[in-house]
């Protein structure tokens, strides 16, 4: 007896130790790579105390760069969710040719740099692009306004909410649309019934990550905007100005509040995965 158990006592010890080892590896890579740098922010925004660090912000600068942060999101976020249940629905619902280029189309965003995004869109809406003569003769300005920086968040926020909603909607099938169709439902009563139900946990969590990803975004829109302060400067490219004027304490001052706008975010999804922990795994088992 005492000859079986030991091996397995030592097999038992090993593989905690293991565990231990690899959470413990995990654990200092997080604080190494993510922690640390990220409380340096704020350890640097604070640094020459709390009235330094609020009148940093409340300046007229920071001011608009923060609406214009807000306002790009508030419009690309909702657009990209039209576009990714509409993309999730066809991949998923629906044969046709140009389904796989379809798929790619939509992780290009993933796999092109942002700069080239921006560059794209400055080719074709510049005042030397494809339509810029055109936008130009009609008024119309895309490059250094609004529409610009709209337009290059789309771009590169384009794939989180289609690719958090096409495996959920692949793995659910679609007997459950086809079950209600049957029974009479109408083609809008299908989806906020059937389908919104079934894929709200993901399509929030992809809300969550486009608009984390849009308001940080900062290649592209750096292209696109001119760096016009006060009217085309996010926060991000706010951050970048400010540094290279030497003014860190506010540089760093934005940069806090963009990070703690990402920690909200974050706060808001385990809020809702705390809350409705025991919905997610009703869907789960329902799914499986």
């Amino acid at each position: 007896m005492r000859t079986t158990r030991k091996p397995g006592r030592r097999a038992g010890i090993a593989q905690r130790t293991g565990r231990a080892t690899i959470i413990l590896v995990a654990c200092a890579f997080l604080c190494l790579f993510l922690v640390l740098p990220l409380a340096s922010v704020f350890v640097e925004a604070f640094r020459q105390g709390v009235h330094v660090f609020l009148q940093s912000l409340d300046d007229p600068d920071a001011m608009a760069a923060v609406r214009l942060t807000l306002l790009v999101a508030a419009i690309t976020v909702p657009l990209n969710v039209i576009f990714g249940i509409a993309a999730a629905w066809a991949m998923t619902r629906f044969r046709f040719r140009g389904k796989a280029l379809l798929g790619a189309l939509i992780d290009l965003p993933l796999s092109v740099s942002p700069v080239v995004s921006g560059l794209l869109y400055v080719l074709m809406f510049g005042a030397q692009g494809w339509f810029g003569p055109w936008l130009a003769a009609h008024g119309i300005k895309i490059i250094f306004a609004l529409p610009g920086l709209v337009l290059a968040t789309i771009f590169i926020t384009l794939p989180y909410v289609a690719r958090e909603l096409i495996p959920l909607m692949q793995s659910q099938g679609s007997e459950e649309e086809e079950v209600a169709r049957v029974l009479g439902a109408s083609g809008l009563q299908t989806f906020f019934r059937v389908t919104l139900p079934n894929i709200r946990w993901a399509l929030i969590y992809g809300v969550l990550l486009c608009n984390a990803r849009a308001m940080g975004e900062f290649g592209a829109v750096s292209v696109v905007s001119g760096h016009i302060r006060g009217l085309t400067t996010t926060m991000p490219l706010e951050v970048e100005m400010r540094y290279n004027e030497y003014n860190y304490v506010g540089a760093f001052a934005i940069a806090s509040l963009l990070a703690l706008l990402a920690l909200v975010t974050l706060a808001v999804k385990s809020a809702l995965e705390w809350r409705y922990h025991g919905d997610m795994d009703m869907s789960a088992d329902r799914r499986h």
